[in-house]
Formats: structure tokens, C-alpha cells, sequence
């Protein structure tokens, strides 16, 4: 029987999050984004084939943005919170409907509060030891960031002893045209900022650039566009 040597820990990722994963492997990160207009951006990107939001905690009443995004979305939908630094915060975004908690770090700690609550977790990681404590703990999906600076080659190399089962998510630089290497090196999806939402833009243009990202992914994939 063959060794899982690079899954140090029972790894059993959130249903939820994986089932939304396979719809649409884009994660949408809503930074800057208001309690008045949450819903209409969070329905636009539903609309065009997005099925996971976050917004950042450090966004304005970010936990209002999630509550209005959740309840304007099928259930099918993973909304969440971006930024969490603390683990005292998760237990907030749950109860404003939350069930996915992303980090630009992996601090074991909010992790761990994460998956005592049941909610997805993708902490952010830039080395393998990082993305292997952050397995350890219980982590859904590693965030590789920041992605432009880690780049195709050592998503590649991180292919290569990090589980096939462990989604590789590169955030940071992503735009719809450069996914392709990436994919190519191994990753399964992608987190999108500022080419997908920036604060003040309208409903539109964020449909707008959710199908440009749709489109590309595409096209990375080989597919029809």
C-alpha cells in the first residue's frame, strides 16, 4: 500500500467548500467592499459562475457585507472572511453566516479556532514548511502567497510533495491571462483582488470582470471559451 508521506495529518476537506471549488475554482476576494452594496456585487459574481466570496476583514462592517452577501446567495455559495489575523474573530464570522476563514498567514491558532467551528480554512503560505504545518492543523486549501513573487515554478515543485488531494490556490497578480502557467506548474484555482473588485466600482463592472476571469480560465484550461 502506498505511503501518503505528504499528508501529515487526516486530511478531510470542507464538503461545502470542495463542492463549490468544483463549480468554480475562483475564489473572489471583495476587499473594500460595503454593507449597502455587498449583495449586488456578491449576486453579479454568483451570476456569472462564481460560487466562493470573501471579504476582508479589513473592509468596512465586514461582517454586515457577509451577512448580506449570504443571505442574497443560494446556499450552494461559500461566502466568508478574508484577512483574519485573530483567532477571536472567527467565532464572528460565523455568526454573520460565514463558513470559510482565508489568511495571509498561518498562524496555527486561527486555523484550529476555524475548524472547531466547522468552517473552511485556506491560510496563506509562502514555504513548504508553512503549507505543511498549515495541513497539520487542519487547512482545506493552501493559499499560495503572495503568488507573483512564488510564481509557476514553485507551485511545480510544491506539486511534487504536497498531495494531489490538497488544492494549490495562488493568490496575488492573478489577472484572467496569466492562469495558464500556473495551471500547467499544478494549481487547482485561483484568488482574485483587484482585477476582479475594486471598492467603488459598479455591480457591472464586477459581472464584467468575473466573466473576463471565467473566460480565461477557459482558455487556460484549454477549453472552449
Amino acid at each position: 500500500m502506498e505511503a501518503h508521506i505528504n499528508l501529515p495529518a487526516p486530511y478531510f476537506p470542507h464538503t461545502g467548500l470542495v463542492a463549490a471549488f468544483e463549480v468554480c475554482p475562483l475564489i473572489a476576494i471583495m476587499r473594500g467592499v460595503t454593507p449597502a452594496d455587498a449583495a449586488d456585487h456578491g449576486r453579479a459574481l454568483y451570476e456569472a459562475g462564481f460560487r466562493i466570496i470573501e471579504v476582508p476583514l479589513n473592509s468596512p462592517q465586514p461582517f454586515d457585507s457577509i451577512a448580506a452577501i449570504r443571505a442574497a446567495l443560494p446556499v450552494d455559495a461559500i461566502v466568508g472572511a478574508g484577512t483574519v489575523l485573530q483567532a477571536r474573530h472567527v467565532n464572528d464570522v460565523k455568526a454573520a453566516g460565514g463558513e470559510l476563514i482565508v489568511m495571509p498567514h498561518s498562524d496555527p491558532e486561527v486555523v484550529i479556532a476555524a475548524k472547531k467551528h466547522l468552517l473552511a480554512c485556506a491560510p496563506g503560505v509562502a514555504t513548504p514548511n508553512e503549507a505543511f504545518v498549515a495541513l497539520k492543523h487542519g487547512a482545506d486549501v493552501l493559499k499560495m502567497f503572495p503568488a507573483e513573487q512564488l510564481g509557476p515554478h514553485v507551485v511545480k515543485a510544491w506539486r511534487a510533495v504536497i498531495a494531489k488531494e490538497v488544492p494549490l490556490v495562488p493568490v496575488g497578480g492573478v489577472t484572467p491571462d496569466n492562469m495558464g502557467p500556473f495551471l500547467t506548474a499544478g494549481a487547482n484555482g485561483f484568488g482574485l483582488g483587484s482585477a476582479l473588485y475594486k471598492p467603488g466600482q459598479s455591480a457591472a463592472a464586477t459581472s464584467a470582470n468575473a466573466k473576463a476571469f471565467i473566460k480565461g480560465l477557459r482558455i487556460a484550461k484549454g477549453e472552449k471559451a
